[in-house]
């Protein structure tokens, strides 16, 4: 949460500690625990007493039950450590991409780095799979901006796309980026179309693809490669 908050607006996520951010007073370790807080102050801060956003604990329940599900999905080591740094990671980008239309280079292309040393580690996917996940999964997207601004003269995707892609297929490797693509496309392209139709977004209007990536990249690890191979590593 303090990621997604203070990352788009250029701050620390170090300092100063967390704070209301209505009343600017800081808020105590006990007031701060994920969910558990939210429940006992009612949702509300404990010191001006204004609502608090339902977004913190559904981002605290949801960061909670993808490590969950990682757990369950991956052998403890590498496998499971790489997939909880890029679990955090892809659900910070998704509600910063939903917020701003942007997915900050601080997280993906440290992100594109972190998931290539992972594949080096022992029990990693290994340095060809990642390197070639990177190529391809960002690959593909500057081929769609490349051919949508000479066809339409307008890029179809943003350049942080091509960075999550990267992001990605250094994770992944590049079949399971290739995978995650698709299941994007399949998921992201009716719901742009509905949106089109029922005049809810024009042409013109930016339509985040990221959290489209992100739930494709999901399904794909976590439901696909999960009934083909239940215990084995990204």
């Amino acid at each position: 949460n303090v990621v997604i908050a203070r990352i788009p607006e250029g701050r620390s996520i170090v300092f100063p500690g967390s704070a209301c951010p209505r009343c600017g007073k800081s808020i105590a370790w006990y007031d701060n625990l994920p969910v558990l807080s939210y429940a006992l102050l009612q949702g509300r801060c404990r010191n001006c007493q204004e609502p608090i956003s339902w977004r913190y604990p559904a981002v605290e329940l949801s960061c909670g039950l993808l490590f969950v599900l990682a757990y369950h999905r991956f052998e403890a080591g590498t496998a499971l450590a790489s997939a909880l740094i890029l679990l955090a990671g892809l659900l910070a980008i998704t509600a910063i991409d939903l917020d701003h239309q942007i997915i900050p280079d601080v997280l993906s292309l440290p992100g594109i780095v972190l998931g290539v040393l992972f594949s080096l580690a022992p029990g990693g996917i290994g340095w060809a799979p990642s390197l070639l996940g990177v190529l391809l999964g960002g690959g593909v997207f500057v081929v769609i901006i490349a051919a949508s601004t000479l066809v339409l003269g307008q890029a179809g995707m943003g350049v942080g796309d091509v960075k999550l892609g990267a992001m990605l297929g250094a994770f992944l490797g590049w079949k399971l980026a290739l995978l995650s693509i698709l299941l994007s496309t399949l998921l992201g392209g009716p719901i742009a179309a509905a949106l089109l139709a029922t005049g809810r977004k024009s042409r013109k209007d930016p339509i985040p693809f990221g959290p489209f990536l992100i739930i494709g990249a999901l399904w794909a690890v976590l439901v696909v490669a999960t009934a083909l191979d239940p215990r084995g590593c990204l």
